[in-house]
């Protein structure tokens, strides 16, 4: 199994070749990332020396609750521009003339947009935590998809995500049942000791957000809970992969949940032409034109074979 990247490989590609073009160009580029992203790359013909990425994302007023514009500020301070149109929230510029040396390093940083900014509810639970206050902090949902949320909430010892995952079909049910019981068991290894908890719930909400009104209660929801310790996020470097780790949790579900079916898909496939095989060998060859026997009058000629050593002459003779 692979892990996703937390970057947008697509939009990090289609930076670098405007920004290593010698020639600037006139572009308008549409790209669409997990979650209903939409990244829309755009020049002018007035102004081609400057580049305009224009982000959507549907979850991005709740995030402005949590921080995210300081991280915006942090990240892209320098890039960042009022927006224009009403459809998008974030608006960056560069102008190609101006560039950094590290065209590469630049494009992967912009690449990684979408995740600094989902990323502001878990530092807003970290920061709470290394506080040291008591009692357990607020709890922080970001929608980040259709009837699926992300539910972040710190304690004094822990920090608790809750992902809300919606299955469509009963085979992804069945198969995300299995990938996430998986996860509960290998926690037992030796090896694996200092990963996160898991808890999986189907239907049933946990008792952090079961007073939440707006919860589905059928069996197409499932309810994943990771109990993340100081030692998942103490450390800044660790804090990073940790967020980064995390918050790919649902495509990296719903991906391998793909894989799986197409997997079992491919071995029917395969079985079923093997079993075509068979069939077709047992087939009986049909008795052709040419080969056919009749009489002088015209009768088909159909043969009786013998039985056993006893039958009388009458019946080892051919029928006529």
């Amino acid at each position: 199994m692979i892990l996703l990247e937390p970057n947008s490989y697509v939009l990090e590609d289609t930076l670098l070749t405007r920004f290593t073009s010698e020639k600037p160009e006139v572009v308008d580029i549409t790209l669409v990332d997990f979650d209903n992203v939409i990244y829309h790359v755009q020049t002018s013909a007035e102004q081609r020396t400057l580049l305009n990425l224009s982000v959507e994302m549907k979850y991005f007023n709740e995030v402005l609750a949590y921080g995210a514009e300081s991280i915006l500020q942090r990240e892209y301070g320098d890039y960042l521009v009022p927006v224009t149109n009403s459809q998008y929230q974030i608006t960056l510029q560069f102008n190609l003339e101006q560039l950094p040396a590290d065209k590469a390093g630049l494009a992967k940083h912009v690449s990684m947009l979408k995740r600094n900014v989902l990323a502001s509810p878990f530092v807003r639970a970290f920061e709470y935590w290394e506080s040291q206050q008591e009692g357990a902090g607020p709890l922080m949902a970001t929608h980040y998809r259709e009837n699926e949320a992300i539910y972040v909430q710190a304690q004094q010892d822990r920090v608790t995500v809750i992902f809300s995952t919606l299955f469509q079909e009963e085979v992804d049910r069945v198969l995300g049942k299995v990938f996430l019981q998986e996860f509960v068991d290998a926690r037992r290894q030796a090896a694996i000791q200092n990963a996160p908890q898991v808890f999986y719930s189907s239907r049933e909400a946990p008792l952090e957000i079961r007073h939440l009104p707006e919860l589905r209660q059928d069996e197409s929801v499932g309810y994943v809970s990771f109990v993340l310790f100081p030692r998942h996020f103490a450390d800044a470097e660790v804090r990073e992969q940790t967020i980064s780790q995390i918050q790919l949790f649902r495509d990296y579900l719903h991906y391998h949940i793909k894989c799986a079916k197409a997997y079992m898909h491919s071995r029917m496939r395969t079985r079923v032409k093997e079993f075509l095989k068979v069939i077709n060998r047992a087939k009986p060859d049909r008795t052709t034109a040419a080969s056919e026997k009749r009489t002088a009058t015209g009768r088909y000629f159909r043969p009786q074979f013998r039985q056993s050593s006893a039958t009388s002459p009458q019946q080892v003779e051919g029928e006529w």
